[in-house]
């Protein structure tokens, strides 16, 4: 078995967090806890899979409409999530950011507005924006180290006739909320009261807390849905770029796999992200189970860490994902001052806040989905970068 503890050098590999680090940070070789990817070998049983094709000297085009990979996503969601899903639900998809791009361009026009719920993912914003629709922010209420939905905000947003589509992100990225089931009965009610699209990106939905459970939104009755996903944020192999979408709605779907298939030209996807997750949702679920105790343990490790060095610093309530979210307010008066310090006296790459728009500017985005030890030297390397910043204003 796997230990999530082994030291694997990724330098060399064309790996955007460790050896692009300079083009975001501007400085080479800092110890990166940046991009949401792991640092984690693949389960075994899918690196045996994914060797056994490669054995097969022929790399042609491929189909991804058929029972294997339509059983084990089905197989997937009713043992992880106790949820029964349509295999003619089951779309792909090269990824999960081409899938929204789709459905922004489906559901509304341009100039017409998709409401986010901020602070949110940083990709959302351009494809929102690049696709030419209205930005329109339902900004998170944050409170005792929690978010929570400000529900009077969305209503008015999702009442204004201009606005067609809500792009939720469930569990939430960058703040690890896990929405519970009062939270999205109330989210799919208010969009069919006012008849806007749901479209959730689920991506998140198999690295949860020990006491959280991920609702997939197709739980719910509501026809005008849509659920955008992917196994390779959970198993590590998004360079593999596979990714579905779950369209309860036969008309859409249809639509869809016209713009995809027909306008796009993406018919044959990548064979080896198929083999991956059909693998993966076959056989490995006892590794996610360990994948989230350790990320727990981290969790942990991480919070014991400020505790003890940097009090000041307030953790958000993370219940997914491999995100923590360090609030700064009220450890430093110049964050700015210790982004710099981190990266020329640290020298760690952590994730600035700002990029996630509503109130991220007043916090860091640490990816704890590493081997302790390289956990343990980047908060070390943080507490350096602090310690400068520090000194300077109080100099």
């Amino acid at each position: 078995m796997m230990s999530f503890d082994t030291i694997i050098d990724r330098t060399g590999t064309y790996c955007t967090q460790w050896d692009y680090v300079k083009d975001r940070f501007g400085e080479p070789g800092l110890l990166p806890f940046t991009i949401s990817d792991t640092d984690f070998m693949i389960p075994e049983e899918v690196l045996e899979t994914l060797k056994k094709r490669i054995e097969h000297p022929v790399f042609g085009y491929t189909r991804w409409n058929h029972y294997e990979l339509k059983e084990a996503i089905k197989r997937w969601y009713q043992i992880r999530f106790e949820t029964k899903i349509d295999e003619d639900w089951i779309m792909y998809t090269p990824t999960v950011i081409y899938a929204v791009s789709a459905f922004i361009q489906l559901i509304t026009e341009k100039g017409q507005g998709v409401i986010l719920q901020t602070p949110a993912y940083d990709a959302f914003f351009k494809v929102i924006q690049d696709n030419e629709r209205q930005l329109v922010e339902n900004q998170l209420i944050y409170e005792n180290n929690y978010y929570r939905i400000d529900f009077t905000d969305l209503e008015q947003k999702l009442a204004q006739p201009e606005n067609k589509l809500l792009l939720l992100c469930s569990p939430h990225n960058p703040t690890g909320r896990v929405w519970k089931q009062w939270e999205l009965e109330k989210i799919v009610a208010l969009c069919r009261r006012y008849s806007v699209f749901l479209l959730s990106d689920e991506i998140h939905m198999d690295i949860t807390g020990r006491e959280q459970t991920h609702l997939p939104v197709t739980r719910f009755p509501y026809e005008q849905i849509a659920i955008v996903t992917s196994g390779t944020k959970t198993f590590n192999f998004p360079g593999l770029t596979f990714a579905y979408t779950l369209i309860p709605d036969p008309q859409l779907r249809e639509t869809f796999q016209k713009k995809s298939k027909n306008a796009d030209g993406l018919s044959s996807p990548n064979v080896l992200g198929m083999l991956a997750t059909m693998s993966a949702y076959q056989s490995c679920g006892y590794w996610v189970d360990d994948l989230n105790r350790y990320l727990e343990k981290n969790q942990q490790y991480v919070k014991a860490f400020l505790q003890k060095n940097l009090p000041a610093i307030k953790v958000a309530e993370i219940e997914a994902t491999y995100l923590m979210w360090l609030d700064l307010s009220e450890a430093v008066s110049d964050i700015s001052l210790l982004r710099k310090k981190l990266v020329s006296v640290g020298k760690v790459a952590i994730m600035d806040g700002t990029i996630y728009g509503g109130n991220g500017a007043q916090f860091l985005r640490l990816n704890i989905g590493c081997p302790k030890a390289k956990l343990a030297d980047g908060l070390n390397r943080m507490l350096k970068g602090f310690e400068a910043a520090a000194k300077i204003e109080n100099e």
